[in-house]
């Protein structure tokens, strides 16, 4: 992935967090924005800088895999790009079953083919 694509996708993930962090986890009604970072730390279970830097989706920040799935959990959000690979992973489920899996070799084949075109790369 090159640097830029992936500076997108942090930021991209940085802006999910954000987002969730301000309108779920801890939306207005808590109270001034140091009381809502400091709740939003508590229902995660991270540090208040850490929250902090999340709260304002500092450009500097990698969330985590582990801390994008708390987010998740504890907002009810979804990150749409886990929806997509969702989405991609349930199609090749699919055509697996309706290939009835006879042979392998066509199926593995098959499969290979429909991950080119969605764009995913070969992981074994």
């Amino acid at each position: 992935m090159s640097e830029k694509s992936s500076e997108k996708s942090e930021m991209s993930t940085a802006t999910f967090c954000q987002n969730a962090l301000q309108k779920k986890i801890a939306p207005k009604s808590v109270g001034s924005v140091q009381t809502r970072i400091a709740t939003a730390a508590r229902h995660l279970g991270w540090s208040y800088t850490r929250t902090r830097d999340a709260w304002y989706a500092d450009p500097r920040i990698s969330i985590r895999g582990h801390e994008l799935r708390r987010v998740e959990d504890v907002s009810g959000l979804v990150y749409e790009a886990r929806q997509e690979v969702q989405k991609n992973e349930d199609a090749i489920g699919k055509a697996t079953a309706l290939l009835g899996g006879e042979d392998a070799h066509l199926v593995r084949s098959i499969v290979a083919a429909v991950r080119s075109v969605l764009g995913l790369r070969n992981s074994a």
